[in-house]
């Protein structure tokens, strides 16, 4: 196959995902310019919070936004490594990297926002709380994955061990989660009662909790955005490189 129709085939598949693209564009703005007004606006504050630590409690939406965004990027890189392994086709794996990469900036956000919130909560930036010390952990797992995998020339082997890598860094995803509940924690809980030693805890109200589906629709939406971009660019990127190769 010649490198001009070769190019022209990629240039047709393509221009089929440009209007979808366009469109969950111009949703993404959407949501997350309705999450920043609900977030600063339209929720209520916390009843049982005072001065700054009350305001800092809105950065909750952007924080727990930022967490399903994680978890959206490694759910689907669990779902891509297993695709892959089964079916050996590179699409997945580029799925699985993709959506690897916009689930670590997510989760470098949820540790961002946790550490703007619990200056005025706890009185610093940065506590070794089993939940934080296993998000961090989660998230060095990952970023691991982007440099060890880059080190890798032979692109099916690189896939293989791409895969094989994503598939044991998800145990490291519900180990976060249940942390809270099996050791001692001071992380915020979202109902009082639940964990009375918990600094900066709230109940949630009607708008509180309306908020936070927005947040989550939006980060949804932001992830999903965000992968597909960086699948369709790694896409590309193998493709050109498979030109190269005819070329040469």
């Amino acid at each position: 196959m010649s490198t001009t129709t070769l190019a022209q085939r990629t240039a047709v598949r393509f221009h089929g995902w440009d209007f979808a693209q366009l469109l969950l564009n111009l949703l993404t703005v959407a949501g997350v310019a309705a999450l920043m007004w609900a977030a600063l606006v339209y929720a209520k504050p916390a009843t049982n919070l005072e001065g700054v630590e009350q305001t800092a409690q809105r950065i909750f939406y952007i924080h727990m936004a930022c967490n399903f965004g994680a978890l959206a990027g490694f759910l689907t890189s669990l779902t891509g490594s297993l695709v892959y392994l089964i079916t050996r086709k590179l699409d997945w794996d580029r799925v699985t990297q993709a959506s690897i990469e916009v689930g670590t900036i997510c989760a470098l956000g949820t540790t961002l926002t946790g550490a703007l919130w619990a200056k005025p909560t706890w009185n610093t930036y940065w506590t070794w709380d089993p939940r934080l010390t296993m998000v961090t952990i989660t998230l060095l797992i990952y970023i691991a994955y982007l440099l060890l995998r880059n080190g890798i020339d032979n692109r099916q082997t690189r896939a293989r061990f791409g895969s094989i890598y994503a598939l044991f860094a998800f145990l490291s995803v519900p180990l976060t989660y249940y942390s809270a509940r099996w050791f001692r924690t001071i992380h915020p809980v979202v109902f009082n009662g639940e964990n009375p030693e918990a600094q900066g805890g709230f109940a949630v109200g009607p708008t509180m909790s309306q908020t936070l589906t927005v947040s989550v629709i939006s980060f949804c939406l932001l992830f999903s955005a965000l992968m597909i971009v960086r699948w369709r660019q790694l896409r590309l990127e193998d493709r050109i490189a498979e030109l190269r190769e005819e070329v040469e």
